[in-house]
């Protein structure tokens, strides 16, 4: 997937707030950006290389797939060094989805 192809998925999926999550949180250790990246990709996300304008930010895109249904899901982690924050933003076709993936990942941060 592209930068173009991204932004306009992630644009089309967070026109409402029912198809998005956000928690911006604090750090819990050192931000060590090379470390999140296992993490991210152990989470099942494919991680994105340069769709980013910000380069220290996350961007993933995966498939959730259930019994039922499969659920596309975007992600981005954008973390603020000074600050020692993190923003993760995760955006799905199901609110659910998007809820239960950002309260799961932002425990690993």
């Amino acid at each position: 997937m592209n930068a173009e192809s991204f932004f306009a998925r992630w644009k089309n999926l967070g026109s409402t707030n029912q198809q998005r999550s956000q928690k911006i949180f604090k750090a819990t250790g050192p931000m060590d950006l090379q470390a999140a990246k296992p993490k991210i990709i152990g989470f099942g996300m494919q991680l994105l290389e340069d769709i980013d304008p910000n380069p220290d930010n996350f961007v993933c895109a995966g498939i959730i797939h259930m019994r039922s249904q499969q659920v596309g899901c975007l992600l981005r982690l954008e973390p603020n060094k000074n600050a020692q924050m993190y923003r993760l933003t995760v955006r799905s076709s199901k609110e659910s989805v998007s809820v239960e993936i950002c309260d799961l990942l932002a425990d690993q941060f």
